[in-house]
Protein backbone atom coordinates (compact mmCIF):
# COMPACT_ATOMS: atom_id res chain seq x y z
CA UNK A 1 0.00 0.00 0.00
CA UNK A 2 1.22 3.67 -1.01
CA UNK A 3 1.29 6.43 1.40
CA UNK A 4 2.34 9.72 2.18
CA UNK A 5 3.68 10.89 5.53
CA UNK A 6 5.32 14.32 6.96
CA UNK A 7 8.14 14.89 9.20
CA UNK A 8 10.07 16.84 11.37
CA UNK A 9 13.12 15.44 12.64
CA UNK A 10 14.52 17.63 15.89
CA UNK A 11 18.19 17.41 17.94
CA UNK A 12 21.49 18.21 16.45
CA UNK A 13 20.27 17.54 13.22
CA UNK A 14 22.00 20.76 11.18
CA UNK A 15 25.49 20.90 10.35
CA UNK A 16 26.01 16.99 10.37
CA UNK A 17 25.41 15.32 6.80
CA UNK A 18 21.72 14.36 7.58
CA UNK A 19 20.24 15.75 4.40
CA UNK A 20 22.79 13.98 2.57
CA UNK A 21 21.97 10.88 4.73
CA UNK A 22 18.14 11.16 4.21
CA UNK A 23 18.76 11.34 0.62
CA UNK A 24 20.98 8.29 -0.34
CA UNK A 25 18.27 6.25 2.31
CA UNK A 26 14.87 7.35 0.89
CA UNK A 27 17.01 7.24 -2.65
CA UNK A 28 17.67 3.20 -2.13
CA UNK A 29 14.32 2.79 -1.24
CA UNK A 30 12.88 3.99 -4.02
CA UNK A 31 11.03 6.65 -1.98
CA UNK A 32 9.80 9.81 -3.96
CA UNK A 33 9.79 13.08 -1.91
CA UNK A 34 12.18 15.99 -0.35
CA UNK A 35 14.18 17.07 2.44
CA UNK A 36 14.94 20.57 3.78
CA UNK A 37 16.67 22.21 7.07
CA UNK A 38 14.32 24.92 8.49
CA UNK A 39 15.32 27.82 9.98
CA UNK A 40 14.06 26.64 13.19
CA UNK A 41 16.98 24.06 13.26
CA UNK A 42 14.92 21.15 12.39
CA UNK A 43 14.86 19.14 9.54
CA UNK A 44 11.73 18.45 7.37
CA UNK A 45 10.90 15.91 5.10
CA UNK A 46 8.26 14.12 3.19
CA UNK A 47 7.96 10.71 1.97
CA UNK A 48 5.72 8.60 -0.33
CA UNK A 49 6.54 4.93 -1.47
CA UNK A 50 5.36 1.52 0.00
CA UNK A 51 4.25 1.18 3.75
CA UNK A 52 7.29 -1.08 4.59
CA UNK A 53 9.64 1.31 2.90
CA UNK A 54 8.57 3.96 5.09
CA UNK A 55 8.33 2.66 8.31
CA UNK A 56 12.52 1.56 7.72
CA UNK A 57 13.13 5.17 6.94
CA UNK A 58 11.10 6.37 10.20
CA UNK A 59 13.72 4.05 11.77
CA UNK A 60 16.39 5.34 9.94
CA UNK A 61 15.55 9.11 10.90
CA UNK A 62 15.48 8.12 14.60
CA UNK A 63 19.09 6.89 14.23
CA UNK A 64 21.18 9.49 11.64
CA UNK A 65 24.42 9.70 10.43
CA UNK A 66 27.03 9.24 13.04
CA UNK A 67 27.59 13.13 13.93
CA UNK A 68 23.91 13.29 14.74
CA UNK A 69 21.75 13.35 17.92
CA UNK A 70 18.03 13.07 17.03
CA UNK A 71 15.90 13.93 19.75
CA UNK A 72 12.45 13.89 18.57
CA UNK A 73 10.81 12.12 14.87
CA UNK A 74 7.50 13.64 14.54
CA UNK A 75 5.12 12.40 11.34
CA UNK A 76 1.78 12.88 9.76
CA UNK A 77 -0.53 12.46 6.60
CA UNK A 78 0.98 14.58 3.89
CA UNK A 79 -1.42 15.53 1.21
CA UNK A 80 0.33 17.88 -1.22
CA UNK A 81 1.94 17.18 -4.40
CA UNK A 82 4.98 15.05 -4.91
CA UNK A 83 7.20 15.51 -7.52
CA UNK A 84 8.65 12.50 -9.25
CA UNK A 85 11.86 11.26 -7.36
CA UNK A 86 13.64 12.39 -4.21
CA UNK A 87 15.55 15.59 -3.80
CA UNK A 88 17.29 18.06 -1.45
CA UNK A 89 15.80 21.18 -0.93
CA UNK A 90 16.77 25.19 -0.16
CA UNK A 91 16.46 25.99 3.72
CA UNK A 92 12.60 26.63 4.48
Amino acid sequence: MRRAVHVVITGRVQGVGFRAFVEREAVALRLEGWVRNRRDGTVEAVFAGDESEIQHILMELNAGPPAAAVTDVRTGPYEGPIPPGFSSLPTA
